[in-house]
Formats: C-alpha cells, structure tokens, sequence
C-alpha cells in the first residue's frame, strides 16, 4: 500500500502534462475552491486535480475537510479510492463500524457501497479521492448527534 500512495503522490502532479497538450500542470498542493455546504456540515474544499472525459473514464480530486467537519452518506457507480496525504478522517461504510484514517492510508471502497468519509473532531483532513465520472448518488444526512457518537466512540478505542 505504501508503494501504491508513493507512486501515485509521485505522478499526480504530472498527470496534467502527460495529457493536456498546453502542459498545464494541475498542483494537489493547493486546497482549491471552498465547497457549497449541500452535503457536509463544516468547511471542505475541493481541488478538481483531473476531470473525466472520453479518454480516462476516472475524477481524480483532493477534499479537505477542517476538523469536526461531517459528510453525508453517499455511494458511487464506480469503485472509489481515498489515498489520505495530510491529517485524520473517519470513514465507514454502511453496516460496519467507523474507522480512522491518518496520512498515508489508502482505501478502496467498491463501487454501490454506501459510505462516509471526513475529517476527525480534533483533525483536519485531506485525501486525494480517484471516482468514476458518474454523479455521486447522496443518500442519507448525518446528523451532529451521529458524528459525534462516531468520533466518541473511535475516541475511546
């Protein structure tokens, strides 16, 4: 897993030169636009690294979330993977228990599995996510009241 997160943290800066013929180069080490708060509580922005399109079928973006920040149940069409690059998240996929992730996890979650994933209480985060180009199907809000029962109860393990 180490090596997968060290070669693609090494690439990803190249991916807009290796495909733009104006050798933009897209940087994963600005934090992007402040995102709308429609699906999470708290702050995130989003830096939209790589767009799909006809040639690579694949979204490649980094989030990041100020700590104590929430996001709503969601799945994908696609499989999706989180590489975290700096900080702490939580992450959990429906009927399992949360987890914690710190800066060099990577995790796949398969594609029409319902999950969350956004920053600890005390952490921010910030992951680079690679999805299909299908829209992201929301599903279910998380309260306050949830989060913090997640982020208590990963506080005492």
């Amino acid at each position: 897993m180490k090596k997968l997160t060290f070669l693609l943290l090494t690439i990803l800066p190249f991916l807009g030169y290796a495909q733009n013929p104006e050798y933009i180069i897209t940087s994963y080490m600005n934090e992007g636009v402040k995102a709308p708060n429609t699906h999470h509580i708290g702050d995130a922005w989003l830096n939209f690294l790589l767009q799909a399109d006809d040639n690579f079928n694949y979204n490649i973006t980094q989030a990041t979330f100020s700590a104590n920040s929430t996001l709503d149940w969601h799945k994908h069409g696609t499989p999706q993977v989180l590489i975290i690059i700096e900080g702490e998240g939580y992450y959990q996929e429906r009927g399992k228990e949360p987890i914690i992730l710190k800066k060099g996890d990577v995790i796949k979650c398969e594609k029409e599995t319902e999950h969350w994933h956004t920053s600890t209480a005390e952490s921010k985060v910030s992951y680079i996510a690679i999805y299909g180009s299908e829209p992201t199907v929301w599903t279910e809000k998380i309260t306050p009241e949830y989060y913090n029962s997640v982020a208590q109860k990963l506080k005492n393990k």
